[in-house]
């Protein structure tokens, strides 16, 4: 899949009411070493800044989680700093309150940054 074509399958994911971890996981299910379902559970507490907490903001764990699976973990911080670029910050409260871009959007430029490495 091209970059456009993983940000938009995570701009539909979100669409359809998977939280923003969720739709940034399931955008690469097909790299990942699990089953998709259980990915869609493991990513399922980490939306609306884990568990609703609006703190670490679901899309920046959801692209720790696919680095992760995939064994690309030396490349989690450089793509924590880029989105953080990007967007103003990875705190989800504080995202929503700078209101810079949706959550939408955002789905969508992590999924953007995980093509790079994968």
């Amino acid at each position: 899949m091209t970059k456009e074509e993983r940000e938009n399958k995570a701009r539909v994911l979100h669409k359809q009411g998977c939280n923003c971890c969720q739709s940034v996981v399931m955008a690469y299910a097909d790299k990942l070493p699990i089953k998709p379902e259980d990915a869609m559970n493991v990513a399922a507490p980490f939306g609306r800044g884990l568990a609703g907490t609006r703190e670490v903001c679901g899309c920046v764990s959801g692209m720790a989680m696919v680095c992760g699976l995939t064994g690309h973990t030396a490349e989690v911080r450089p793509l924590i700093e880029k989105f953080r670029e990007d967007n103003g910050d990875i705190v989800c409260g504080r995202l929503l309150q700078m209101g810079k871009r949706p959550c939408n959007e955002m789905v969508a430029c992590a999924a953007g940054l995980l093509s790079e490495i994968l």
